[in-house]
């Protein structure tokens, strides 16, 4: 118990640093590893588990990957279709093949041990995946393939190191084409026990009081270990792929629970990568790894450079990938944890049976996933920046808020030519938003998880324009503190003093619009279709016009939504200087539209035709 505390407690350390230096975890998760292991203090002996350490890793295992199926868009797999299927079935064949054929040559292993290898490093991993695509800004289609890749061809290659593993133990002619139906009779089996167990799990958690209130996060994990286990039993190794298959269909049936399952599944899945990565490098001897030499660095180097590669090329001719994205995919390969979990339990099974070259194995995996994790965490971000596949400048915006308001800024900054994407955690609202053609993220605005899948990255303004005035402050301070948005802009009814009026001032946020409006109330105008948007011209103020007098206009009648400068739209706020021509996007009240005018009139601005004004 103490070895499992001890290793808890420092994959959490260790990633909590590597997310404050911003590097990938699994570095820091490696040394804290090998630091406490047997060949360094001696105080995580993984070996006193017994065979309770492979329960361990097949129970994380199994959630981690349940987790990774959760967060894959299957709108978004469309686009990408062709290089994602290529990737995960003709790329692992062709990742298997040529690890084999470098190990063999490099290191004279015998055949059997180099195809256990070559089965090992197929996967490449969505725990290293999905933040460092995160951290790079990568296109939309590249990071779509990347992640998707991470998800789906894990499965896949544990599903072949166990096939070899099994003709390792009992090594024939017969035994190699009993594999080869079997392979495929797995594959089969553990996709439609995933897609029936998927829609099963997903119609439960649709349908309110099924699955009683507070209860649907520990409903859906026994149900994942139990598809895991259950699968296993009847099909061998069937589990893995089965969780994953289930874990896609649950994240996109879009339950009511969805936004708090992810964020339970997001803390276990980093709580278990920790504990596994440390238990696993633990158990990892220096010794081992030195006696590879620099022909085991010669083979981690043909993987990168030379089987990679030629994976990628096969997998992408033809697609609607760019040369250079493909280069960035031949280029970011890094192995991650079930590489790890399956190199130890091949090694395990091979020492069980009085093989030899479990260690040496086990050694070379590991090698492999430390010296392709530093690689693409090192020059990831350079050679996507060379390569040109980063998203440009932070000039998206973020609006947290689909209602009327929020769609009506949003229409204007999209018009004026810069990026939206709209946050709303109303399913209702987000169906709207998506009808009318934005981009839109369904979740709680207040999570990483939910920002990270926003990209933010790229944004460069962040506006809470919500009727809660509290969550759009505490909307901003998340924007500052997980991605330093430049820009933030929060919605307020009053100037009074209180906690939003508080949270601007200290996070430096602009007061959305001319002045504090109602947003509740613009917002039910907008659903009863009283509420138009029209647009004004900035005049030269004459002698008698007052350009900040509301005087005979009643209150609430119009909102300034934002100001169109030369090819430039922004935000309107209370700090904006307005100059002679600006273009102001204007929410009229229509009921009160004559004095809305009226009163602007005196402020400055000349109504344009609905042609000059579009």
């Amino acid at each position: 118990m103490l070895v499992l505390a001890l290793a808890l407690a420092a994959g959490v350390l260790a990633q909590s640093l590597a997310r404050h230096i911003r590097i990938p975890g699994i570095v820091l998760l490696l040394a804290a590893g090998a630091s406490l292991g047997p060949d360094g203090l001696g105080w995580v002996q993984p070996r006193s588990l017994g065979d309770g350490l492979f329960g361990i890793v097949d129970m994380a295992v199994a959630i981690i990957l349940f987790e990774g199926g959760l967060n894959l868009d299957i709108s978004r797999l469309r686009r990408a279709q062709t290089p994602i299927r290529r990737l995960v079935i003709l790329g692992a064949l062709i990742t298997m093949i040529g690890g084999t054929l470098s190990v063999h040559w490099l290191l004279d292993w015998s055949w059997i041990m180099a195809f256990l290898f070559g089965s090992l490093v197929v996967v490449t991993g969505p725990t290293v995946i999905g933040p460092l695509v995160g951290e790079l800004r990568l296109r939309p289609r590249v990071a779509t393939v990347l992640e998707a890749e991470g998800v789906l061809i894990d499965p896949v290659g544990a599903i072949l190191a166990v096939l070899m593993l099994e003709f390792a133990l009992a090594p024939d002619t017969g035994a190699l084409a009993s594999g080869a139906v079997a392979l495929f009779l797995r594959l089969g089996f553990g996709v439609a026990v995933g897609l029936l167990a998927g829609l099963v799990l997903g119609s439960l958690l649709r349908v309110r009081r099924v699955v009683p209130e507070g209860f649907e996060n520990i409903f859906t994990l026994a149900a994942v270990l139990l598809l895991y286990q259950g699968c296993d039993q009847v099909v061998s190794e069937t589990g893995i792929l089965a969780v994953t298959i289930a874990g896609v269909v649950v994240g996109n049936m879009h339950t009511h629970v969805d936004r708090d399952l992810r964020e339970f599944k997001d803390q276990l899945s980093v709580l278990l990568i920790g504990l596994l990565f440390v238990l696993l490098a633990a158990d990892i001897r220096f010794a081992d790894v030195q006696s590879l030499g620099w022909r085991g660095l010669a083979v981690v180097g043909a993987l990168v450079l030379l089987v990679r590669p030629i994976n990628v090329w096969f997998a992408t001719v033809g697609s609607e990938l760019s040369v250079r994205e493909r280069l960035l995919l031949a280029w970011l390969a890094p192995r991650g944890i079930v590489a790890a979990a399956m190199a130890s339990l091949v090694a395990a099974a091979l020492e069980g049976h009085g093989l030899t070259g479990g260690a040496e194995l086990r050694a070379l995996v590991f090698l492999t996933i430390a010296g392709t994790v530093v690689l693409a965490g090192l020059t990831g971000r350079p050679v996507a920046s060379l390569l040109g596949v980063r998203l440009p400048g932070r000039d998206t915006v973020a609006i947290l808020g689909a209602q009327g308001l929020g769609l009506a800024l949003a229409s204007e900054l999209r018009d004026g030519g810069t990026p939206v994407v709209i946050l709303d955690s109303n399913p209702h609202s987000c169906r709207r938003a998506e009808e009318a053609g934005f981009s839109v993220i369904f979740g709680n605005a207040l999570e990483e998880r939910t920002l990270q899948r926003a990209r933010f990255d790229g944004v460069g303004s962040a506006i809470g324009l919500t009727p809660n005035e509290t969550l759009n402050g505490l909307f901003v301070t998340r924007a500052r503190e997980f991605s330093n948005v430049p820009r933030a802009y929060v919605a307020l009814e009053g100037l009074a003093a209180g906690v939003t009026a508080e949270v601007a001032r200290s996070q430096d946020a602009e007061i959305l619009f001319e002045t504090p409006h109602d947003v509740e109330r613009w917002d039910v105008r907008s659903r009863h279709g009283d509420m138009e948007v029209t647009h004004m011209q900035m005049r030269k103020l004459e002698e008698g016009d007052v350009a900040d007098d509301k005087a005979g206009a009643p209150k609430e009648s119009f909102l300034i939504l934002a100001i169109r400068r030369g090819e430039h739209t922004f935000p309107m706020s209370t700090t904006f200087k307005l100059k002679e021509g600006d273009v102001a996007a204007v929410a009229v009240h229509v009921p009160e539209r004559e004095e809305a005018l009226r009163a602007l009139a005196r402020r400055g601005w000349d109504e344009l035709p609905a042609s000059e004004g579009a």
